[in-house]
């Protein structure tokens, strides 16, 4: 069996469930190596033992990729561990509800913190490793509303437009140099994250979906994969792919 990610040395931040859960397993049955990063430690574990059983060498680390230690900390455990890093999914972020005049500026900057600064500071660090061998993917996980906007969503839309900003530049800075970057948009999936909206929000947000629904997070998983994988993701360049259940079409 050909295993598209045999060998590959994988960090996944906000691996302990829903989309970087998916994807961890995903890797895991294609044969990555994984470093998987999340600030929960009971269910980071538990999604570790279940790549373990898919047969991945799996090592975690605990942290909060709102610090600047959490952000890299992921990075510089994976290169300890497995001497250096090909794939970085940056996929850990929060998501918060609040109408602009009520949003305060220190939920602003949080957001920006967890959703988009991590994203430059993982990175950051991985892009030296990367660089120096030749090859590398960086996969952000941004949104649709990163696009088309949501209401009482602002910070966050916001913080997922200058994903897709971040991924666009940076494609440009290192692709000849062997490094794709590119992200994934996903629509409204059923995870964890989407528990703080509210029920009225998350029911009219389903009524507008061409797909009638809510993704989930293993629908989402094989856009990782593909991206991460050679040649599948060989020409994926600056890309915002969208796994949206029609929400934004492109």
């Amino acid at each position: 069996m050909n295993r598209r990610l045999a060998g590959r040395r994988c960090v996944i931040s906000g691996a302990a469930s829903g989309i970087g859960a998916a994807i961890a397993e995903a890797y895991a049955a294609e044969g990555a190596r994984l470093l998987l990063t999340d600030r929960a430690a009971p269910r980071l574990e538990e999604v570790a033992g279940r790549c373990r059983e898919l047969g991945a060498e799996v090592a975690t680390q605990l942290g909060d990729v709102g610090s600047i230690e959490g952000a890299r900390g992921g990075v510089e455990a994976c290169v300890e561990k497995f001497g250096s890093i090909d794939v970085l999914v940056n996929n850990a972020g929060m998501l918060t509800q609040a109408p602009c005049q009520a949003l305060s500026v220190e939920m602003w900057d949080e957001m920006m913190r967890v959703d988009l600064r991590s994203v430059f500071i993982a990175s950051r660090e991985a892009l030296p490793h990367m660089l120096e061998q030749s090859w590398g993917r960086i996969i952000n996980i941004a949104s649709q509303l990163g696009i088309k906007g949501g209401a009482e969503l602002c910070h966050y839309a916001a913080a997922k437009a200058g994903v897709i900003g971040f991924t666009k530049s940076l494609a440009l800075e290192v692709s000849q140099r062997g490094v794709l970057v590119n992200a994934i948009a996903p629509g409204p999936i059923e995870t964890p994250l989407v528990d703080g909206i509210s029920t009225e929000w998350k029911a009219a947000k389903a009524a507008e979906l061409p797909l009638g629904r809510f993704g989930r997070a293993h629908e989402v998983a094989p856009t990782a994969v593909l991206l991460a994988s050679e040649p599948d993701g060989n020409l994926f360049v600056g890309q915002t792919l969208h796994p949206n259940s029609g929400d934004v079409m492109s």
